[in-house]
C-alpha cells in the first residue's frame, strides 16, 4: 500500500465516511492513477479533464457514475493532498438529469409481494415497503431492533450515520411471525452465509424474479418500494415532516420531491378537458327595426 493511499485512508477514517465510500474512493483513484500510469500527486486539472472526458465520451458513463468518480477526486485533492482548489473549476461535477421514479400503486406493491416465492425474501421486502427502509438498512436489522411493546423499528446506523424509529406496522409483525416460526433467525433478522446478514444482491435478485413472475410491466427494485411508502404515506396525508423522519432524509427539500409524484397531491385538480360543458353562447339580439 502507497503512503498515497494510505494517508487518504486514515482521512476517510478520521471523517467516519462509511466503509462502501471508503473502499469506492479508493478504486476510483485507482483507476484514475492506472489511466495515466502515475501517481496521483504528479497529475492535476488538466488530466483530470482529460479523464472525464475519457469515462464521458469513450466509457460511456452516466452523469450519475461520473459523480462518483469526481467526489473521489475532490476528497483525494482537497483533503488529503491539501492542493485548495477551485473544486468548480478544477474538477467539476456533471449535471445530473432529474428524473422522477415510477411509482407502484399499493395494488400492485401487493400483487408484487405475493409473486416473491421465498418466504425470507418476502418478510425482507415487505419490510421494506412497510417500513420505507433502505435495502442497505432492512438487511442489517437484527432480532433486537424489533419493538413489538412499542410497535417501532430501531434502525441502527443507517444512511450518514444516523439511528432512527420507523413504524412497525401490525400486519408487518404478522408476516415477521411467520417468517420467524420457520427461520428462526438468531441474531441477524435476515440471516445469509457464514452468520453474516443477507446480501444485498440476493434480495435484489429475488425482486427481480418476482417482477418476471408477476408479470409486472414497472420496473421494480427494493427502493421502488420505499418510493411506494413515502408516495402512498403522502396520499394518505401525512405530513412531510413526518415522511422525512420515517426516511432518515437530512434535508426536507429531498422529500419534498415526492410531491411531484402523489397523484392524490399532484393530480388532484380537475383537467379542463373534463368541466362541464359550457352554456352555448347567448344568440345576439336583432337589430332594432324601428
Amino acid at each position: 500500500m502507497t503512503l498515497l493511499r494510505q494517508r487518504m485512508i486514515e482521512d476517510m477514517q478520521v471523517r467516519n465516511l462509511a466503509p462502501h465510500t471508503q473502499a469506492t474512493y479508493i478504486l476510483h483513484i485507482s483507476l484514475f492513477a492506472r489511466h495515466f500510469r502515475k501517481s496521483p500527486e504528479l497529475l492535476g486539472p488538466e488530466e483530470i479533464r482529460d479523464y472525464q472526458l475519457f469515462l464521458t465520451n469513450q466509457r460511456k458513463l452516466a452523469p450519475s457514475s461520473i459523480v462518483v468518480t469526481t467526489a473521489a477526486l475532490r476528497f483525494l485533492y482537497n483533503v488529503t493532498l491539501k492542493r485548495g482548489w477551485n473544486l468548480d473549476a478544477n474538477i467539476p461535477a456533471p449535471k445530473q438529469p432529474k428524473k422522477l421514479p415510477v411509482v407502484l400503486s399499493r395494488a400492485e406493491v401487493l400483487h408484487f409481494l405475493g409473486c416473491v416465492e421465498d418466504l425470507k425474501h418476502q418478510a425482507i421486502l415487505t419490510t421494506c415497503y412497510a417500513a420505507g427502509l433502505r435495502i442497505s438498512e432492512a438487511v442489517r436489522l437484527k432480532t433486537s431492533s424489533l419493538d413489538n411493546q412499542r410497535m417501532v423499528i430501531r434502525v441502527a446506523q443507517g444512511k450518514g450515520h444516523k439511528d432512527r424509529y420507523v413504524m412497525l406496522s401490525p400486519k408487518l409483525l404478522d408476516t415477521l411471525r411467520d417468517y420467524w416460526r420457520i427461520g428462526r433467525p438468531k441474531e441477524w433478522l435476515f440471516p445469509g452465509y457464514l452468520g453474516r446478514p443477507i446480501t444485498t444482491h440476493a434480495v435484489e435478485h429475488a425482486c427481480r424474479k418476482a417482477r418476471l413472475c408477476g408479470g409486472i410491466c414497472k420496473p421494480i427494485s427494493p427502493h421502488s418500494l420505499r418510493h411506494a411508502f413515502a408516495v402512498h404515506l403522502l396520499e394518505a396525508g401525512t405530513d412531510l415532516r413526518t415522511i422525512q423522519l420515517l426516511l432518515g432524509h437530512r434535508s426536507l427539500s429531498t422529500t419534498a420531491r415526492y410531491l411531484q409524484i402523489a397523484a392524490a397531491t399532484v393530480c388532484a385538480a380537475t383537467s379542463p378537458l373534463d368541466l362541464p360543458d359550457p352554456s352555448p353562447p347567448a344568440e345576439p339580439n336583432p337589430p332594432d327595426q324601428g
